[in-house]
């Protein structure tokens, strides 16, 4: 047999079907098979799937939820002004700014894609590689982004609806905070090189910052100077600083996982990267697209009405921080085993994950329904702003979990290399399952149609983004002739 120099070895062979990584990642002059540092194996691949589920999303719903509650603390802060305007001005840019917190997770979806099944595989060199590229990419993307919706800010602003004092205010906001994307996608990227290495702790740590130095920078920036609501964005602008350093110590000095940066891997890395990012991104603005046409369907009800919506913009995602949390770790739990060639952890993983997210909706409706009022009343909403609140939290809640069926269903797609298979669910998702359903709603009941056809549009798309997750890892591993049930045997490298 001809002799296979080790620094050219690939995963697996030339001739296996390239079916479940379409993207091609350059082959390097360094990957070898080697341990993690300190020589530890690949985390995932070995163990209990659900164990590996339940560590990660704790630790990430506790960084994750940071940031929401880090967010929490300037609506309430905020709301301490007793200025309804300032809280519809926080609605209406919020819509904008989730806008570009998506372009941010679209790019850390790639480096979790690329990144999480080399080291599966046992590749450290070429993980070290793609981190640095990933970064470097990362960050050039995102300012490239942020400056176009920058630009645009102001225009988008009265598409949604705002105007006047409103309009003013969040414009300053944006102003402000706006700039501060890149630093932000590239702490989002080194958090999720850290989930991929399986230090979960660290990854959490990335974004626990940023609540922290919220909490203590927003009364003394929004009442000590008296900033208000620039106070608020300017202390959101510090904590994501803050967010960077940690990120990149935890990947740089802990696990030295940032290689050296040279011009052709990054090309060659670069163009594996936007093949998964560019369809993650556009995945990823679905939902702030629809949250937008949301909130302009809501605007001709009041600024009570959209300061409701900018509360439960900030109440869902801290009641559904484990979802949020469990569709961000579930990625590097199924790469590491699509480089290991387990697809029957992979589907073992996906079963789990929906498992989990059903379990995880039912305990955050219980709490939301028990204090609906109590939280109503914590943002000063009174009238129709706290009628609003209340229906989401007691009513509409426990439809989320069709909303984190599709979330789990888009990591799979992601890590898997089929990205535009949640590029496709995403928009019909904020299209068809979002505009004909808050129509309706508006229609027949107002503001509180357009919250309930918001919620029961997702329905559908939940269902069908879960069943088409299993069918596709059944494909992958039918083509590969490898098993896919639980307990088929162990295809993994040993």
């Amino acid at each position: 047999m001809p002799h296979r120099d080790a620094s050219t070895e690939t995963p697996h062979s030339e001739s296996e079907p390239k079916l479940a990584a379409p993207v091609d990642v350059p082959p390097d002059t360094t990957s070898t098979r080697t341990r993690g540092r300190g020589g530890e194996p690949p985390k995932f691949v070995s163990g209990s799937i659900l164990r590996h589920i339940l560590v990660m999303t704790g630790a990430g719903a506790v960084g994750l939820m940071a940031i929401f509650i880090g967010d929490l603390a300037n609506m309430w802060f905020l709301s301490r002004l007793n200025d309804e305007a300032v809280i519809a001005a926080i609605g209406y840019a919020s819509s904008i700014l989730f806008f570009t917190i998506s372009i941010g997770i679209g790019l850390s979806i790639a480096a979790t894609s690329l990144v999480s099944p080399a080291i599966g595989a046992g590749y450290r060199m070429r993980a070290r590689r793609l981190s640095v590229n990933v970064h470097l990419a990362t960050f050039a993307v995102s300012l490239v982004l942020g400056i176009g919706v920058w630009a645009a800010s102001s225009w988008m602003l009265t598409k949604l609806g705002a105007a006047g004092r409103t309009h003013d205010l969040a414009g300053d906001y944006l102003d402000i905070l706006l700039p501060s994307l890149p630093l932000l996608a590239v702490a989002m990227t080194s958090a999720a090189v850290l989930r991929s290495v399986g230090d979960a702790r660290r990854a959490m740590n990335v974004t626990l910052i940023i609540a922290v130095v919220n909490v203590i920078l927003d009364p003394i920036l929004i009442f000590g100077l008296d900033l208000g609501i620039r106070g608020a964005a300017i202390a959101s602008t510090v904590a994501r600083v803050a967010a960077l350093a940690v990120g990149l110590y935890g990947v740089m000095k802990v696990h030295d996982l940032m290689g050296r940066p040279r011009l052709r891997p990054f090309l060659g890395d670069v163009r594996a990267m936007l093949a998964i990012a560019a369809p993650a991104i556009l995945t990823n603005i679905a939902t702030p697209a629809a949250n937008a046409y949301v909130t302009a369907a809501i605007a001709p009800s009041g600024d009570a009405a959209v300061a409701a919506w900018a509360i439960i913009g900030r109440i869902m995602p801290v009641a559904f921080g484990a979802i949020y949390a469990l569709s961000g770790t579930i990625g590097p739990i199924i790469g590491q085993n699509h480089g290991a060639r387990r697809y029957d952890r992979v589907r073992e993983a996906i079963r789990q994950s929906l498992a989990v997210t059903a379990v995880f909706t039912l305990l955050a409706w219980a709490l939301l329904a028990i204090f609906a009022e109590p939280l109503a009343s914590t943002f000063r909403a009174t009238g129709e702003a706290a009628e609003l609140v209340i229906l989401f939290c007691r009513t509409l809640a426990p439809l989320f979990v069709f909303m984190g069926a599709l979330f789990i269903a888009n990591a799979v797609f992601n890590t898997l290399g089929y990205a535009h298979y949640s590029t496709v669910l995403n928009w019909l998702r904020a299209t068809v399952g979002t505009v004909p359903f808050v129509d309706a709603g508006a229609t027949m009941a107002g503001a509180k149609g357009v919250l309930a056809g918001n919620m029961i549009g997702g329905v559908l798309f939940g269902i069908v983004a879960a069943g088409l997750s299993f069918w596709l890892v059944d494909r992958i591993a039918a083509q590969r002739g490898l098993p896919a049930a639980p307990g088929g045997g162990d295809a993994g490298p040993r």
